[in-house]
């Protein structure tokens, strides 16, 4: 198999009305490029209101450029900064989802201690200051609010050259669960997806790799990469009232990587 995603129908879309999510309202942080537009794009789908960041300017403007970007809104932001953060909450009219999407890599480089912090401040400790932040807001929504962290197959596996990467991926899903308990009595549901190898920038080193990139296909029993699009569909779905018994779920959208 070339690896290559077949040609299929958007699946929020094809899954959802696009009512389902009318009057939400979603911030969708690391929302530029990569599975997180996917995600965002798949809220707008679903009827709600979202607004977008990435991490500098350039970004945003790009995402905006970007050909179906419809998200009602684009800012940067980094989520290395509190006070950013708490004036971008404060902006929008009610949250009633968050989306954690905010990640670097630096592959090779993790070993180096300033580098490991660096990743680590993006990955896990900014996903946790971006939920601190939104709480207050997300416990005031009719119902309870919902927020969807972004947790990896690394969060199962240790990664050689990136033990950053993984080990923030892997705080990633232990967060979760314990912000899961510790917002329940908010309403507000924790989850998060566990994306396995996609096409996206972060990962484009190892889809030139062609012995990287076929053995990745040739243990994922669904035998291709994922499309972005094949993971906002589970976030949508984690987001919806379809999952309001749900919370403290690290949902692996993976292809079978991690049964293989």
């Amino acid at each position: 198999m070339n690896g290559a995603a077949p040609a299929a129908p958007d699946p929020v879309s094809a899954t959802f009305r696009g009512d389902v999510l009318a009057g939400r309202v979603a911030l969708v942080v690391g929302g530029s490029s990569g599975i997180g537009a996917a995600i965002a794009g798949g809220l707008v789908r679903a009827g709600a209101d979202v607004t977008v960041t990435g991490a500098t300017a350039h970004d945003v403007r790009a995402a905006r450029e970007a050909h179906g970007f419809a998200a009602r809104n684009g800012v940067a932001l980094d989520v290395r900064d509190a006070s950013a953060i708490a004036a971008l909450l404060a902006d929008l009219p009610r949250l009633d989802i968050l989306v954690n999407c905010a990640g670097i890599i630096r592959r090779g480089s993790e070993h180096e201690l300033d580098v490991f912090e660096d990743v680590l401040g993006v990955n896990l400790t900014g996903t946790m200051r971006c939920c601190t932040l939104a709480r207050t807001r997300l416990a005031a929504v009719n119902g309870g609010g919902a927020i969807v962290n972004t947790a990896s197959v690394l969060s199962y596996q240790g990664g050689g050259l990136v033990p950053a990467y993984s080990a923030s991926k892997g705080g990633v899903a232990q967060l979760t669960k314990s912000l899961a308990l510790a917002y329940a009595g908010d309403g507000i549901r924790v989850n998060a997806i566990a994306p396995g190898w996609v096409r996206t920038p972060l990962t484009q080193a190892l889809q030139d790799d062609t012995g990287r990139s076929s053995a990745i296909v040739a243990r994922t029993p669904l035998g291709r990469w994922a499309d972005p699009q094949d993971i906002a569909g589970a976030a949508v779905f984690l987001c919806s009232p379809a999952a309001r018994f749900m919370t403290g779920a690290v949902v692996p959208v993976d292809g079978g990587y991690l049964i293989a």
